[in-house]
Order: C-alpha cells, then structure tokens, then sequence
C-alpha cells in the first residue's frame, strides 16, 4: 500500500505528466520522425537535401541565424549590465524616473518595434528625411536596414532582458562583500570582475539563453527590414507555406539542434563554479554623485537616453493618428484624427484580432499560472524518481525557438491523435491558445520555483501539526508566500503572449488571428495607421497589465525573469 504523503506525489504528478508528454514531448518526437519521412516513406533525404545540394542556402540560413542571434546576446548585454549597474549603484537626481524609462521597450512587440523603427529610421523614416530637410541634403544621411537594421531592432528590445536580470542580481547582493574586497586594496574595475560579475553569472546567463532564443526565432526583423536575407525561422516558414512539411520538420530538428546546444553550453559555463553567497543580500547601496560636472552629464545622459528610448512609441502613436490615404508618397503624414481607433471600436471586423488575442492570451495564461504552481510545487517540494527528466521536459519549450514550437504542434496535431481527443486542432481557434500555454510554461515554473526553494519547509510542517489537511495549508500557506513568483512569470507570458508573432504566423486561421498577423496584413496593404492603431492597441495592454501587477500584486519589472 502507497502511503498518503506518496498518493498525493501521484496524484500531482499525472496532470503534469500527461501535459508535458502530450503538448511537449510527443509534437517534439513527431516532428523528429517527420523529417526523416520523403514522401510518407521513411528516408535521409531530407537531411541528404539540407546538407547536400542545397547545403548552400541552408548553411547560409543557420549560419545568419546563429551569428545574429550571439551578436544580439552581446549588443543587448553592452546596453543592459551597465545600464542595471548604473541605476543600482549611483544615486543622481531623476534615477527612479530614468531606471523605469529603462524597461520601456519591453511593451513594444516584436512586430510592432520593427514597423516603429522602420518607420522612424528607415529610407522614408521620420528622422532620416527630417535631417535631410533640415539640412537641405540631396538625399537622407542614413536609413536602416540588413544586419545592421536587424540588430539594432534586437538590442532595443532585447536589452531590457539583461537590464531586469542584473538590476535583480545587483540587488540582492550583499555590500559587505564588495566593502571586504576594496578594504584588502583592490580597484573598482577588480572588485566588479572578481566580486559582483561572478554574482551576477546566473542572472545574465538566463539573460543570454532567452536572447538567444528569441533571436533565433527572429521573424519579423527579418522579414521587414532584410527581405533577401536568409535566416533558418524563415525557411521553415517558406517551407510551410509551400507545403513541404518534411523539410520544414528537418530545418526545425537543425534549428533546434542548434538552440539546445547553446543551452547546454551556458549551462556548462555557469555549473564550472559555485556562484552562491554565505550572507543574505540586504540591497544595493547606491553612491551619491556629488561632483556637479559628472551629475550633470549623467542627467543629460538619462535624458538623451529618455528620448532615444520613447521616440519609437511616439511615432507608434503618431502613425496610429494618421487616416487612410493621409500619407502616400508625401514626407510627412498630412493630416491627423482619431479613425483608426473609432474604427477598432465600431467594425466588428477590425475589433475582432483584439478579442481573439485577449481571450486566447488570457486563456494561455489561465493554464500556465496553475500548471506552473502544481509543477513548481511538485519539483522542489516533493521527491520522486525521474525529477531531472520532468525538469528537462519544463524546459524543453524555453530551448527551442519560437518556429519551431508551432512546426511542432503542426506536426503533431494535424490528424486527429489522444492528446487531441481525437479531433484535428491545426486550423481550429485552440491551437494558438495551446501554442501559447506551451510556449510560456517555462516562465512561470522557473519563477515560481525560485521563490518555493526559499520557503523553509517548516511551515507546511506547522501548519499540518496543528490539525490543518495538506490541501488547505496548500491553499491558505503556501500559495500566498509564492504568489509574486508565480504572477511575475505570468505577467512576463502575457506580454509576450498578446504580441506574439513567430508561432502565430505558423498556425493562425481567419477566425483566430490575432493582432500581430492583423498587423502584417494590414501593412501588406500599405494601411500604416490602421497597423499603427492595433499596435498602440497591444502596447496599452501589456502596459495595464504591468501597471496592474505592479501597483496591486506588488511585481516589480526586475523580477519577472
């Protein structure tokens, strides 16, 4: 007989268990037996093709791939640690404003910062053509674009990853430590690379993993800014679109080949040495700038920095105020009013992308924030055989791009199969709620793990011995003292779930496409304000949605990685 405290180990673990084999591992092993189909018969034609006589094109696509996605890992951490470390350790006048400014561009989408940037800096750009007249040149000085356009649209929006990382890093370290270290004699610059950087390892190598995958997974920078540009996220598309599915399974096993290695390698990096602290941090103690010259020029700096940081939302919402037909082949929008967004809200047709992302966003995060709970709870807090395998599993959709979770779920739920009920989901309104939910469960087990490994175990102990069942000191105890973890990963898979737009271009229909494929069409029709308009539409809700969790839960930006 299984004793009680065993019984409920089971009974946690059969949900979990069947999600993860279901909607994890089984698209997974589906797509690697797809791509060593050729025509329904098992074959390595597909790998023949990708490294043979088309090698060419697809080592030129991997290639891109994978030196685009490491220099938006280094662009990104050369804007974020110094600016985390700035914020956290130098106290100047307008610090607090400038330090949130600083997360600012994690509320722009992906597809929604590219067709900012695009039109503020490329060839018709805002600024481009506003230093041409000013100037009175023949020909704007600079426009965007190609690998340069790509990774400056990465940086931007990627930066923020390592900029909350270290600022929560920095914060909970203790200052003693640093102190100790100046008062044996060493300078500044020693104290950072052997005291706080190596403190800092973990936090920026999650950093550099989720940079890395959402590089990889890139489809919108290039697609928009560098149309002949080859990257492998869209040649699984275009092999998509044109029906073969066999090679488009085979691109994704590479792309993913690829992904898991990176992971693995920073893994490696990280487990060469022991990055903990024998003392509780208490805060980051912050220097006060007295020197009249140098709190100058960091306040000219922080608002330099402001306006480089804010000018892609305010043409986003210049656009959004521009009607149809207001800005054709003419410099400047000519006129301005409010159209667009009386449109959204009168057309049944133009409001249906926003309440198809926010019902299949909310139900996404409905499922991640109690599958994340149970999840959390059941790896730390019980034991059982085969704990490293289910956290490998958790994992797996955190490692692999964004491409390569749709190419998955395609794979696996084109024909009608267990997991399914039976019924085919691919070209149903489900598959982009459950894309979604699988894509965002690592964020929500990871943080909530990080606060259960720091609840001492002994309060479930007191509260069980004083008479309460294990369900209501689930409830009642351990609940609450999770809950910012668990909202924290929540509101990060919001964000990223309402301007989704890799896995989304693989599976939407007509009846669920949300407001990123709406954004696309409607560019694809050259109607700017309308795309313009649905993007201040996603912005506005992922900045209610942080300003919520915020001001009523208490999560703060740094801590929702």
């Amino acid at each position: 007989m299984l004793n009680a405290e065993k019984r409920k180990t089971i009974l946690l673990l059969i949900p979990v268990v069947l999600i993860l084999v279901g909607y994890v591992l089984y698209p997974s092993i589906a797509t690697i037996v797809e791509s060593f189909k050729q025509k329904g018969v098992f074959s390595m034609e597909n790998y023949n093709d990708f490294f043979g006589e088309k090698s060419a094109a697809n080592f030129e696509a991997l290639w891109n791939s994978v030196y685009i996605s490491l220099l938006s890992v280094f662009f990104s951490a050369l804007i974020g640690i110094p600016l985390a470390y700035i914020f956290n350790r130098y106290d100047f006048p307008g610090r607090q404003f400038f330090s949130n400014i600083a997360i600012m561009p994690i509320v722009l989408p992906s597809l929604v910062g590219v067709m900012a940037f695009m039109f503020l800096y490329g060839e018709a750009g805002l600024v481009p053509n506003a230093i041409k007249d000013l100037f009175n040149l023949s020909e704007v000085p600079f426009s965007i674009g190609g690998i340069s356009g790509i990774l400056l649209v990465h940086a931007y929006t990627m930066y923020p990853y390592f900029y909350m990382t270290t600022s929560s890093a920095l914060n909970n370290i203790d200052p003693s430590l640093e102190e100790a270290a100046y008062n044996l004699g060493s300078s500044k610059f020693k104290v950072f690379w052997k005291v706080t950087f190596p403190l800092l390892t973990p936090g920026l190598v999650a950093a550099s993993l989720l940079v890395f995958m959402v590089s990889m997974a890139s489809f919108s920078a290039p697609f928009l800014l560098a149309g002949g540009f080859r990257v492998l996220s869209l040649q699984i598309y275009f092999s998509k679109i044109n029906g073969d599915l066999e090679m488009a399974a085979t691109q994704s096993v590479i792309l993913s080949v690829v992904s898991i290695s990176f992971l693995l390698f920073m893994r490696w990096y990280q487990s060469r040495k022991d990055y903990r602290m024998a003392s509780k941090g208490i805060g980051a103690h912050r220097s006060e700038v007295n020197n009249p010259v140098l709190k100058g020029v960091m306040v000219t700096l922080g608002i330099v920095a402001m306006i480089v940081l804010l000018l892609p939302h305010a043409t986003l919402l210049i656009l959004s105020l521009v009607p149809e037909g207001a800005w054709t082949w003419q410099t400047y929008p000519t006129a301005f009013s409010l159209e667009n967004f009386r449109l959204l809200f009168e057309d049944p047709n133009i409001w249906d992308p926003v309440r198809n992302s926010l019902i299949m966003t909310c139900l996404a995060c409905i499922g991640v924030f109690i599958f994340g709970i149970i999840t959390s709870y059941a790896l730390v807090k019980r034991s059982f055989i085969g704990k490293n395998l289910l956290d490998i599993l958790v994992m797996i959709p955190w490692a692999l791009p964004a491409t390569v979770v749709g190419m998955n779920l395609i794979l696996a739920f084109n024909k009608p199969s267990p997991f399914s009920f039976g019924q085919i989901l691919v070209g149903t309104f489900w598959i982009l709620p459950l894309a979604y939910f699988v894509r965002f469960i690592p964020l929500v087990v990871r943080s909530t793990t990080a606060v259960l490994e720091q609840m001492d175990d002994s309060l479930e102990e007191a509260a069980q011995n004083l008479g309460a069942k294990w369900f209501y000191t689930f409830r009642r105890v351990v609940i609450p003292i999770i809950m910012p973890g668990v909202l924290s990963g929540t509101l990060l898979a919001f964000v990223q779930a309402v301007g989704e737009f890799p896995t989304s271009v693989l599976l939407y229909t007509l009846s669920n496409r949300p407001i990123s494929i709406e954004i696309m069409n409607q560019l694809r029709m050259f109607n700017m304000g309308q795309a313009a308009a649905y993007g201040m539409i996603q912005v506005g809700l992922i900045a209610i949605v942080m300003f919520i969790a915020y001001r009523f839960f208490g999560v703060k930006s740094e801590n929702t990685l």
